[in-house]
Parts: structure tokens; C-alpha cells; sequence
């Protein structure tokens, strides 16, 4: 995956440990729930995560950037992010709100240690995605499943 162009910027992407969250299914199954609340609570039906710090380049992240969730020690899946909300105090001090595309796109299995908040992902760094309906290797072990897909097995 290469970086492209926007208006000119350049894009960038975050990663992020998806805590609390053993596999996509499950992922996906929250945010189904979540944006079923906000619909009842006639909220607007947006997916968003808070984060303690506004990202310094958010023009970069906006300009084409995603959300790539680390499950259980690797990189799975990614959100496209939509635009990042400054919460103003008293909601939050310091603080914004991803808020996400309700696609989630599954990517190349790609290890990641334990990390707190989030880290910058240039793009020729992320993982490629899956082509659609390729398998994402889910139901094998993790780190078997990484092996496979670098000796090009899956």
C-alpha cells in the first residue's frame, strides 16, 4: 500500500491496539451494537473512537487515512478515518473522537507488540488489504497464520 495524494497532502494512517476485542467478528458485533444505541437515543448513527490527544497531523490523517486495529497481537482489520472531532471542555479536555467509517476492510495479518494510545502508520508501512472474500486467516493460530502469509502459502 502507497501513500496517495489528497488535495496535494499527503496521507497517514493510525494504529491502535483494539482492547477488550479477541476477533474482527467480535469487533464488528460492538460496533453494530453501538450504532444501534445511537440510533435508539436518536443520536447521529456514527462510529467514533475518543482519544486522549488530537493527533498533530490530523490534516494528514483526514486526507485518506485509516484506523488499523491490532487484535490479539496483530494488525487485522482497518477503518477509513472520516474526520476527527475536537471534544471542548467540559466533555473533554485535550481530546478527540475518530470518527469512522462503518466499513470495516480486512488487511494482511501484520505483528504488533503492546502499546499504549496510538502511533502513526505511514503508508508504505500498513499492511496491504485482502482481496474480497480471500481468507484472512482467522481461524488458524496468529502467529501460524503470519508464517503462512509470508512464505505466500495463504
Amino acid at each position: 500500500m502507497t501513500a496517495r495524494a489528497n488535495r496535494g497532502i499527503r496521507h497517514v494512517s493510525l494504529v491502535k491496539m483494539c482492547v477488550g476485542i479477541d476477533t474482527v467478528p467480535q469487533l464488528i458485533e460492538v460496533q453494530k451494537r453501538r450504532l444501534a444505541e445511537r440510533r435508539r437515543l436518536k443520536q447521529p448513527a456514527e462510529l467514533y473512537h475518543r482519544t486522549r490527544q488530537v493527533p498533530k497531523r490530523a490534516g494528514e490523517v483526514v486526507a485518506g487515512g485509516s484506523l488499523y486495529w491490532v487484535i490479539k497481537g496483530f494488525v487485522r482489520v482497518r477503518q477509513h478515518i472520516v474526520r476527527i472531532d475536537i471534544l471542548e471542555p467540559p466533555v473533554d479536555l485535550k481530546r478527540c473522537a475518530l470518527v469512522l467509517a462503518p466499513e470495516l476492510v480486512r488487511t494482511e495479518l501484520q505483528a504488533r507488540r503492546p502499546f499504549q494510545g496510538w502511533r502513526y502508520l505511514e503508508g508504505r508501512d500498513a499492511p496491504a488489504d485482502l482481496p474480497e472474500g480471500a481468507d484472512a486467516g482467522d481461524e488458524l493460530p496468529p502467529e501460524l497464520a503470519g508464517e503462512l502469509r509470508d512464505l505466500g502459502l495463504l
